[in-house]
């Protein structure tokens, strides 16, 4: 099996990403498409052609989870050869565009950043970015996959590896080579920065516990290389995600400070001391970061939530037993 990584733009969202090109005795599919805007088309139509193919040679087109710089030319593809599109069951409703999931949605975030606190004048930009269809070409038909479901490409198997976190449904695909085992991982994990958790999804109940545990899964594997969403490859999987653990551990210390210092405090107010003023998608991503470790600490004894805001019942945690 021939794995090609296509280098992607990403102007929409942090980070360029990648998609890949993987080929098995005469069989391709594609991991992840980019997003649909006509630049990122243009680029992911050349890096298929430098390899001999295009969007309708391509058999299938398996997604590690919804979001659109990850799914956006899904349906582009399928529509130009008929591609198979494949997404975990949790994320297939998002991936069609379903009306009554982004309806539902639509009543979570509502919902959500009110809980939250989030100023009324930053929802307004932050409504229009996340009902926007500009950046997703949705396909007709979406295969969905379970936690452990193989995925047959030429000659080669693909096995998909659920890790929650990011969003509900993010999978890995896990392969074995001469050298061990690899993984394309989406935005489960990633070499630069730490994926979201929190606000990236918020159909994702305990975010911050799942997406421990993803980690946990993720080094138990001990791959020898991961392929993930944005920028170069992983080359030591199992330390990035004990190296991101560990991050999540420090943020949660942060947090504990934080609550220490302003109680009682919503989740905006700690976000704001966290990271500052947010634009664009941060405005999401902050207060839904702040929010998973606030649900964390909460749902461990750690910190009570009242009509005012958190505030701590337990001025120092035993943060290891937590994290």
């Amino acid at each position: 099996m021939q794995v090609h990584p296509i280098a992607l733009d990403n102007e929409e969202f942090e980070g360029n990403n990648d998609a890949y090109l993987v080929e098995a005795e005469g069989a391709t599919a594609l991991i992840d498409a980019g997003v649909a805007t006509p630049g990122v088309r243009e680029q992911l139509e050349a890096g298929l052609a430098d390899r001999g193919h295009s969007f309708e040679s391509v058999d299938a087109v398996l997604l590690t989870h919804w979001h659109a710089d990850h799914a956006g030319l899904a349906g582009t593809i399928q529509d130009a050869g008929g591609a198979r599109v494949v997404v975990h069951e949790a994320d297939a409703p998002m991936v069609r565009r379903d009306a009554d999931a982004r309806a539902a949605l639509r009543e979570r975030h509502e919902r959500t950043f009110e809980e939250w606190g989030m100023p009324a004048e930053k929802r307004e930009g932050l409504r229009e970015m996340l009902e926007s269809d500009a950046l997703v070409d949705p396909p007709e038909t979406v295969g969905t996959i379970a936690d452990g479901d193989e995925i047959a490409v030429g000659d080669r198997t693909l096995r998909a590896l659920h890790a929650p976190g990011h969003t509900a449904g993010l999978t890995c695909f896990e392969f074995e080579t001469e050298d061990g085992r690899e993984a394309f991982v989406g935005d489960a994990i990633l070499p630069e920065y730490t994926p979201n958790v929190g606000g990236a999804d918020l159909r994702v109940e305990r975010p911050l516990e799942q997406y421990l545990a993803s980690l946990r899964r993720i080094a138990d594997r001990e791959y020898e290389r991961a392929w993930p969403g944005h920028r170069d490859v992983i080359e030591a999987p199992a330390e990035r995600a004990r190296t991101i653990i560990e991050h999540h551990r420090e943020r949660t210390e942060r947090v504990v400070d934080v609550l220490d210092a302003h109680a009682p405090a919503d989740a905006w107010t700690v976000s704001a001391h966290l990271f500052g003023d947010l634009e664009g998608i941060h405005v999401l991503h902050g207060p839904g970061e702040a929010y998973a470790h606030l649900d964390h600490l909460r749902r461990r004894g750690v910190v009570e939530r009242a009509p005012e805001g958190y505030r701590l019942l337990d001025g120092s945690p035993d943060l290891d037993a937590i994290v």
